[in-house]
């Protein structure tokens, strides 16, 4: 059987988008194992000729109705998949699935029937909620981002967006490429529908949700978007580690100093 790929440049370079960030994950450690998710909405590379392509699984239920998501597309890492594995594998670690016209079930179209995460009820309510807002981010990310999840570990970084003015005091380019910051979920059992209806409500605010000592959800256009909105944050939470281990409290930007750059690039304030 062909691959869904074969004729269709553009879905190529998005799955092959897909394989480098989780290279990427891997080569920095935030990918332990089967560790981390991504899920990206492909809907505007479904031609015709896919959307009449049979199913290669059975029908299985999502878990919940979402409204939005009837005949959508997305790519989806596999259940128990590793990030290293997809890297260079993208097809046989993933799939791309098709959501049914009930709204609250799906069928794997391409290319093998590789089971999407079990994290995906989670990640396509995140997926319907954006949809329904008119939102353009059709990619998620969940990773674990080793100094971002050690931060989380402190009480003191808890509170409402303690850590977000922490680490955009670290380097400039932080708010820059971040500026809605980092929205902080208390711990919730992974894989929980709690855990998914507050990462829904923390991403109204905040383009990257921090999951109390497990890890980030992140969403934006693309995948490599969402990954760098990660980087960018994890950075900061290294410099801020770095100036501690030398030790004294780092300073970082003063008030001053971060309304002058919010004003000198046109950020949110």
């Amino acid at each position: 059987m062909k691959s869904i790929l074969e004729g269709r440049p553009a879905l190529q370079t998005e799955i092959d988008q897909i394989a480098e960030v989780a290279g990427y994950l891997w080569q920095k450690g935030w990918a332990e194992r089967n560790g981390g998710n991504i899920t990206v909405n492909i809907t505007e590379y479904a031609d015709d000729e896919i959307r009449r392509m049979p199913a290669i699984s059975d029908v299985r239920p999502i878990g919940c109705t979402l409204p939005h998501l009837k005949g959508k597309y997305f790519y989806c890492k596999g259940t128990g998949k590793r990030m290293r594995d997809l890297a260079r594998r993208p097809m046989e670690n993933g799939s791309v699935i098709r959501v049914l016209d009930d709204c609250a079930s799906y069928e794997i179209i391409a290319d093998n029937p590789v089971a999407p995460t079990s994290e995906l009820p989670s990640h396509l309510m995140v997926h319907d909620h954006l949809i329904e807002k008119g939102s353009p981010y059709r990619a998620s990310l969940h990773t674990h981002p080793i100094e971002l999840v050690a931060m989380t570990h402190i009480r003191k970084f808890l509170g409402k967006d303690v850590l977000t003015r922490l680490l955009w005091s670290m380097i400039p380019e932080t708010k820059a490429f971040c500026p809605r910051g980092l929205g902080i979920i208390p711990y919730q059992l992974p894989s929980s529908i709690r855990l998914a209806e507050e990462t829904i409500r923390q991403l109204d605010d905040y383009d990257v949700a921090m999951w109390e000592k497990h890890g980030v959800f992140a969403i934006d256009t693309d995948i490599m978007s969402a990954f760098d909105q990660v980087d960018v944050l994890n950075k900061s939470a290294l410099i801020y580690i770095a100036a501690k281990n030398m030790g004294e409290e780092p300073e970082g930007m003063s008030d001053e100093q971060m309304r002058e750059m919010t004003v000198a690039f046109h950020l949110p304030k």
